[in-house]
């Protein structure tokens, strides 16, 4: 079993206030969940108008299938209009390690 995960350091564009960075950061979430089939959640700066830390989890049997979920979800997240990827870092971990 594989355990493979990704977090994003990201700089919202025009935000002023905790209700827009909200009004972009749920739905991003939410799409991550649909589309790659991953548990995703703000895990960080949430109190930051302009920051947000993103996570992405996903656990499959192969490495090589957890390694292409995260390409696409860090492709999915890079290619936003509304946002800047200021970092993603990532991680794949074998159950019997």
């Amino acid at each position: 079993m594989w355990i493979a995960w990704i977090e994003f350091d990201i700089l919202l564009g025009d935000v002023h206030t905790l209700k827009e960075k909200r009004a972009i950061v749920r739905p991003l979430v939410g799409e991550l969940r649909r589309r790659f089939d991953v548990s995703a959640a703000e895990v960080g700066a949430q109190e930051l108008y302009r920051r947000a830390e993103l996570g992405a989890v996903l656990v499959t049997a192969d490495r090589t299938h957890a390694v292409e979920v995260l390409d696409a979800v860090e492709r999915f997240v890079a290619g936003r209009p509304e946002l800047d990827l200021l970092s993603a870092r990532r991680r794949e971990l074998r159950s019997d390690d």
